[in-house]
């Protein structure tokens, strides 16, 4: 179990890497917009995440 913690850690690290590689300024600018934001909209963009990949997991495993 640890071993496929440690797997999917690794592979976020490496999707999350790509956009700031390919493209710095793009990344800044979502970054900034991402600030403007204000603490409700975060917290539904983290949830919408958190359950999108909850239902990924399921749906591959």
């Amino acid at each position: 179990m640890l071993h496929d913690l440690l797997n999917a850690l690794a592979l976020v690290l490496v999707i999350e890497g790509i956009l700031p590689f390919a493209n710095p300024a793009g990344m800044r600018k979502a970054w900034l917009a991402m600030a403007q934001l204000d603490d409700r909209a975060l917290r539904v963009a983290g949830l919408l995440s958190m359950l999108t990949g909850v239902a990924l997991l399921y749906l591959f495993r």
